[in-house]
């Protein structure tokens, strides 16, 4: 899987989008509201993983996600 940080403008917030290893989408959210997106893509349990990551991540940049067990 892989996480991309997308910046917004003045009426669009940022976003964190999700992608699968073909790169299709599975997760799109806004930083401060993962909950909901996560839930459906069942990755829930590593949401502070993922918004730790995500603030890091600079804007535009392709990340691989690997998760620690």
């Amino acid at each position: 899987m892989y996480i991309v940080k997308i910046q917004g403008t003045t009426k669009i917030p940022d976003f964190i989008q999700i992608r699968d290893d073909d790169f299709t989408l599975i997760a799109y959210f806004r930083i401060n509201n993962p909950r909901r997106a996560l839930m459906r893509c069942r990755l829930i349990d590593r949401e502070k993983e993922i918004i730790e990551l995500a603030r890091k991540l600079p804007y535009g940049k392709i990340q691989k996600l690997e998760f620690q067990p």
